[in-house]
């Protein structure tokens, strides 16, 4: 038996002794030894990054490492070892000086770049956050603090030796994190863009079950996508769908299928074309809800794919018979493809088919074809597999004795079937929605009506089956301009469609005079930035506030306005072009505040107000963890947490206030962290810790010279700002503090307005105009943007938004490397009055004014 290696410190790799490696363990716990720990560079004062977890932690610069205290029992361990072991001779590296990681380049070849790096290490989950419950099933645990979420597992890979750790030329056995940059480095391009794509994806739609990131069982030397997994599909949940549908289901299923949707489309608006579904991708949340599982969109596209590998493995040509056979195969998993989806696959592998090739490019329609698909299968019930295998079956077997099978003939004979199994389940009552999805199995995409057309029906029926009322605009069917923007989902599921092929198929669809109306209000791929400055930019003025507006918060497919008039607003977030999100609100807004009331929802309209304050609404933010909440804070202290489930209710579900004293003068900032407490800055100078629970005061964090005016949260820390000029840092584990910025001019303070903390960025706003940026703990840029105070911020990936007192929004780009980063005027809208709030949400930007009004400004002509 081989024997155990001893523990070494991560940064040289040197052996732990009790002499020349002192393990030193870190206030995170985490331990480094003190050589290197005295060669580790301090960015901030008093603090140092732990190279274990990059935690900010606090550290004795002065009294050095030696302060900190020893790693008694790891040092008890390597001695029980030795002894065990005695033959076994000491490997420890013996050195008179550090030796540092870097030293180590003549020995290791670069495996990634930096950039590489950056750009993938948010998305790698620790190796110990996730448990396999089933592996074959893909079915595991992700730990999420205290909790535990179930996780859909889909494999990207296997490692091919490159998940070993062994690497040619390196004499270091990889880390996890470096084993799994190795894997990715490896893979082809296409699949790593397409693998980004959907982590981005499934981070910001509403109806996409959330992407947690990517995982390596070391074991099996296999790299997962892990993504959130739900109570289950339709067909689990809802019983009445497994022998068709009944009529006193009709309001579920019209719920359900809306949703399905809105769930496509909000794939489409992001560019993404799946081209192959089953029920199975649709999960229900505790709530009923539906959203569509990418996990499992991946796992039907490679059961197509290797579908089509057993049957077609080896053969440059795939006769009539074997075709039935595959399109059998494939409906019997209970998965629907599109027929220019398979002819893709099946082109892509070089296989011919007697009966002739298709000729029409995948696009929209693709997705329209396999949502009818899963809406028939609830609609008709288990049947609806078994008919249209033995109709394929039946189709194919006629019309293949002279070899000549007509597809478009073969899509017919279907769409027949599908009608008759249709009238014989539901009647007469539903004809509109029978001829609809006829026409989504159409063999010619050109002749398959829009998603949103699909969407628009089922909302009619669900109005019908509820409460008869007046029917909404919606906006306009999404069409397909700009097919240079669209992905179709297939590299990481091995389905053979590149990405130069899409684009000149496309192509030809564009000139083949297909869906040329085009919108600019559906345009989504333009940031608010890009299109301010080809001035191609509308604009929509919101008002509802009597007084000054103090801040934003969205949340739930709702905007929230905090204003001086001691009111919250809520504002609908229905937009012109239809996303998941303003679908959501519309969907709850339609079920539960519409029965039994006429009204007319306009985009961006207030629909509640939240009242109770007796004091100026000072800040405003929206929770997600148990609940979902609203909080506002006000300046007598009060904080008021809303409920934001529709119907919303005009009394707090919980209130609370902070002791005052003759400093006092209200609460100025609130922020969360996810780890289940409230923070304030107030007017006492001070940063407070409240239990969302409860709401008892859990810490007081002093330090402060005068208000507390921003708090922000990132990466394990909170920033907070105050009117004495400073910015203080405070670890979210214990509330100890960190360190301090700004007082490196002692006598000259300059309040501290406006604090982002975006990845390694942090950007605090100033009462001179001026803001002040920090990358990576070092202090890198002073900017003069305003010529008064800059009373608001926001930061959307490269852009950053300044407004305040000169009644000026400044665009700016944020641009740069390790060494410097550098701001770049981009453009500016000049208002008519103070600008006190900001928000950038989906590629629109909402400005609050003192004088009450709110504008969102958004792409268009």
């Amino acid at each position: 038996m081989e024997s155990p290696e001893l523990p070494e410190c991560p940064v040289c790799l040197s052996t732990y002794d009790g002499e020349c490696t002192i393990p030193r363990v870190l206030p995170c716990g985490h331990t480094t030894c003190e050589s290197c720990l005295k060669n580790i560079p301090q960015k901030y004062p008093l603090t140092i990054r732990c190279p274990a977890c990059t935690q900010l932690v606090k550290y004795p610069s002065q009294q050095g490492p030696s302060s900190l205290p020893k790693n008694i029992d790891l040092l008890r361990l390597i001695q029980q070892l030795q002894d065990h072991n005695p033959q076994k001779p000491n490997n420890k590296i013996q050195i008179d000086k550090p030796v540092l990681a870097h030293e180590f380049d003549f020995f290791v070849s670069p495996l990634w770049s930096d950039e590489f790096y950056t750009s993938w290490k948010n998305w790698v989950l620790d190796s110990d956050d996730v448990f396999v419950e089933d592996k074959e099933r893909g079915y595991g645990l992700l730990k999420e603090g205290n909790r535990k979420v179930k996780v859909k597992l889909f494999k990207v890979g296997n490692d091919g030796g490159l998940l070993s750790g062994k690497v040619k030329g390196c004499v270091f056995k990889l880390s996890y994190v470096a084993k799994v940059m190795n894997f990715l480095n490896g893979m082809k391009e296409e699949e790593r863009d397409e693998l980004v794509f959907i982590l981005k994806i499934c981070s910001k739609q509403g109806r996409i079950c959330k992407g947690c990131g990517l995982w390596c069982d070391l074991e099996d030397g296999v790299l997962y996508f892990v993504c959130e997994r739900l109570n289950g599909n339709v067909l689990d949940m809802l019983g009445e769908f497994e022998n068709g549908l009944r009529k006193d289901g009709l309001s579920s299923f019209a719920m359900i299928g809306m949703e399905m949707y809105e769930a496509v489309i909000g794939l489409h608006l992001e560019g993404l074309i799946v081209g192959s579904l089953g029920v199975s991708c649709f999960e229900l949340d505790d709530f009923g809800h539906v959203s569509l599982s990418l996990s499992e969109v991946l796992v039907v596209r490679r059961a197509v794919h290797e579908g089509v590998m057993e049957l077609g493995s080896g053969e440059k040509s795939l006769s009539v018979q074997k075709l039935g056979r595959l399109v059998g195969e494939i409906l019997k998993k209970e998965v629907f493809v599109s027929p220019e989806v398979l002819f893709g696959i099946l082109k892509r592998e070089g296989i011919e088919v007697e009966c002739g090739s298709i000729r029409y490019p995948i696009g929209l329609g693709s997705d329209v074809w396999t949502l009818a698909c899963t809406v028939l299968r609830m609609l008709i019930g288990k049947e609806f597999f078994e008919e249209l295998v033995d109709s394929v079956d039946s189709i194919i077997s006629k019309r293949s004795e002279d070899s000549n099978l007509d597809c478009s003939g073969l899509c017919t004979g279907l769409m027949e079937k599908v009608s008759s199994m249709l009238e014989s389940k539901t009647g007469e009552e539903l004809k509109s929605m029978h001829q609809m999805l006829c026409r989504s199995l159409s063999f010619d995409p050109g002749n398959r009506p829009h998603a949103i057309d699909m969407w628009k029906c089922l909302r009619d029926l669900l109005i019908r089956h509820q409460h008869d009322t007046s029917v909404l605009s919606l906006g306009e069917a999404i069409h397909e301009e700009n097919k240079e923007h669209f992905r179709v989902l297939g590299e990481l599921s091995w389905v053979p469609m590149k990405r130069s092929t899409l684009k000149k198929t496309e192509s030809a669809e564009n000139s083949s005079g297909e869906n040329q109306d085009q919108s600019d209000d559906v345009r989504l791929d333009k940031d608010i930035a890009e299109a301010l400055v080809e001035e191609k930019v509308k604009f929509k003025e919101m008002q509802g506030h009597i007084d000054s507006v103090t801040g934003f918060a969205i949340g739930g497919g709702f905007l929230f306005s905090s204003s001086f008039d001691k009111t919250v607003q809520v504002w609908s977030l229905q937009v012109c072009a239809i996303n998941a999100t303003c679908l959501q609100s519309l969907y709850y807004f339609l079920i539960s505040e519409l029965v039994g009331r006429k009204c007319s929802m306009q985009d961006f309209s207030q629909i509640h107000t939240f009242k109770g304050h007796e004091h100026k609404v000072m800040a405003v933010i929206y929770v997600d963890e148990e609940l979902p909440l609203c909080i506002s804070g006000d300046g007598g202290g009060g904080i008021f947490l809303w409920s934001t489930s529709v119907p919303m209710g005009k009394e707090p579900l919980k209130k609370w206030y902070e002791q005052k004293d003759w400093r006092y003068s209200g609460i100025h900032a609130l922020t969360t962290a996810g780890n289940g407490y409230l923070y304030t800055g107030s007017g006492d100078r001070s940063v407070k810790a409240w239990s969302l629970q409860d709401g008892t005061l859990s810490c007081i964090m002093d330090g402060h010279k005068s208000v507390v005016s921003t708090l922000a949260a990132h990466d394990g820390i909170l920033y907070s700002g105050s009117w004495d000029g400073t910015i203080r840092l405070w670890s979210l584990t214990d509330h100890s503090p960190l360190t301090v910025l700004g007082n490196d001019l002692p006598g000259i303070a300059t309040s501290v307005l406006s604090l982002i903390a975006n990845q390694n960025i942090l950007v605090a706003a100033l009462e001179n105009g001026q803001i002040k940026v920090w990358r990576d703990d070092v202090f890198k840029k002073s900017t003069q943007c305003h010529s008064g105070a800059i009373l608001a911020c926001v930061m959307e990936g490269k852009w950053l938004f300044t407004g305040g007192w000169d009644k000026i929004v400044n665009v700016q780009e944020l641009f740069g490397d390790e060494f410097q980063v550098d701001t770049r005027p981009v453009a500016s809208i000049q208002g008519s009055s103070v600008v006190t709030a900001l928000l950038c949400w989906q590629g629109k930007l909402f400005i609050g004014h003192g004088d009450r009004t709110i504008k969102v400004y958004y792409h268009g002509k």
